[in-house]
């Protein structure tokens, strides 16, 4: 049987490939020009001139830097507390045995397909009945919704492929509980972690429903673009963060790619 590795693409392929690559990226593409134009107000194309006065603006208004860092904490705190819930019911989940487990999993991933208005919703009835009041704190309780869940998928699938028989192995050899996580269990699942922490970091950064009904008066960086679109007073500083934003998602995704490759078969020693 003649086996199709290494066999070209036809030309159509190659077509709709390329056209998908254009329709992801073209979009992108625009917000760097942007970022550069002279026109305050408006875009135009092609755009009228060029100028880096932009980025000297964006680096001194104090409000950007105020959303970013909020941004920051709020994802960071959220991604912490999801990579520790998240790995600890994955773990309940796919190592044990109990009455009611494949209802608490569903549980667990239910808020991320419930429609975000929905849970924003919930939250802030919550909040005014608990009297609760809006922080950043609140805003990371909306987040953890959801990031729970990345984290709790790829630590679980990880859970379920790795054998058994290497813990009891460990357990025989005479380690003990804290011994046999951290040199069978975590360079198993490691990459699992980095990838659902990864995911559930991007997913705090950039949302913005949740953050609208948990977050009071705060401006996280999503909510403060939004609102300088919907009120410009200088356009081109938005397309500026947003290049920053970009370039600043990419370092960490190509560090994660460089890490996590040719891992797939790690099982007890490894990155």
């Amino acid at each position: 049987m003649r086996s199709d590795r290494g066999q070209k693409a036809g030309w159509p392929l190659t077509l709709a490939a390329a056209g998908g690559i254009a329709f992801l990226h073209l979009p992108i593409l625009l917000i760097f020009v942007y970022a550069f134009t002279t026109e305050e107000k408006s875009f135009q194309w092609p755009p009228p001139g060029f100028t880096t006065q932009w980025f000297a603006v964006a680096w001194n208004r104090p409000d950007v830097w105020d959303a970013l860092i909020l941004s920051l904490k709020v994802a960071s705190i959220a991604t912490a507390i999801a990579l520790v819930l998240g790995t600890l019911a994955a773990a309940a989940v796919a190592r044990t045995q109990f009455f009611g487990r494949e209802a608490i999993s569903l549980l667990v991933i239910l808020p991320i397909a419930l429609p975000g208005i929905v849970t924003g919703i919930a939250l802030r009835s919550a909040f005014s009945l608990a009297e609760i009041p809006y922080s950043m704190w609140t805003i990371i309780l909306g987040h953890g919704t959801f990031c729970v869940v990345v984290v709790y998928n790829n630590a679980v699938a990880r859970f379920r492929r790795t054998s058994s028989s290497l813990i009891e192995a460990s357990m025989d050899l005479g380690a003990n509980g804290f011994q046999t996580f951290r040199y069978v269990i975590l360079p198993n699942i490691a990459t699992a972690l980095l990838a659902g922490g990864m995911l559930a970091f991007a997913l705090s950064f950039d949302e913005v429903i949740v953050t609208t009904f948990t977050g009071g008066q705060q401006s996280t960086l999503p909510i403060w673009m939004l609102q300088e679109l919907i009120r410009p007073r200088q356009r081109p500083v938005t397309n500026v963060v947003a290049v920053v934003v970009v370039l600043a998602t990419f370092l960490p995704i190509l560090a994660a790619y460089y890490l996590t490759r040719d891992t797939e078969s790690v099982a007890g020693s490894g990155k």
